[in-house]
């Protein structure tokens, strides 16, 4: 086997691992998971949040993955590309923790972008904390981000609908 294929595999489970996220995101996180996903939205002064379970589910999925892989768990039952998955999980899980937790909400470390991607990755989820509640919503994603004027038009047409309830500070 060359390197290509478990490249591959590797990057293909990243950007995958961003679908996974925005509609676990939106339909669960914003829906029957709301109960550990509520904290995140609200202002709180704790280290740890509810919505940090999250992450263990993550981390639980790239376990998984390696487990599946790995020859010393299950023998002549293992899979090996479940491995590369899992690598896969695991390098987005921490490219989310380093831009959602670390950039965006600045919980490792203080640093505001002027511009580029990273000044529209926190505008993007800035505007998706715009909403008050579970209902509605923008840019479900954490590591591809949409264009912010969109994402605006976007809040501005479901408040006039009446289906998300937005704060006043974002223009909407």
């Amino acid at each position: 086997m060359t390197v290509f294929v478990p490249v591959l595999i590797v990057l293909a489970t990243f950007v995958a691992m961003e679908w996974v996220a925005w509609s676990s995101h939106k339909y669960i996180m914003h829906g029957f998971g709301w109960g550990w996903h509520r904290d995140h939205h609200e202002p709180h002064d704790k280290t740890f949040e509810k919505n940090d379970l999250y992450a263990v589910v993550g981390a639980a999925m790239s376990i998984s993955m390696f487990m599946l892989g790995s020859d010393l768990v299950l023998g002549d039952a293992a899979w090996w590309p479940a491995t590369f998955i899992g690598i896969g999980i695991l390098l987005y899980g921490i490219v989310y923790t380093l831009v959602h937790d670390g950039l965006v909400h600045q919980r490792y470390f203080r640093w505001v972008p002027k511009r580029g991607y990273a000044k529209r990755l926190v505008q993007a989820h800035k505007l998706h904390h715009a909403t008050i509640g579970k209902e509605g919503g923008v840019s479900f994603g954490f590591v591809f981000a949409r264009d912010p004027a969109k994402l605006r038009a976007e809040l501005k047409a479901q408040r006039e609908a009446g289906i998300a309830v937005v704060r006043d500070s974002v223009g909407a």
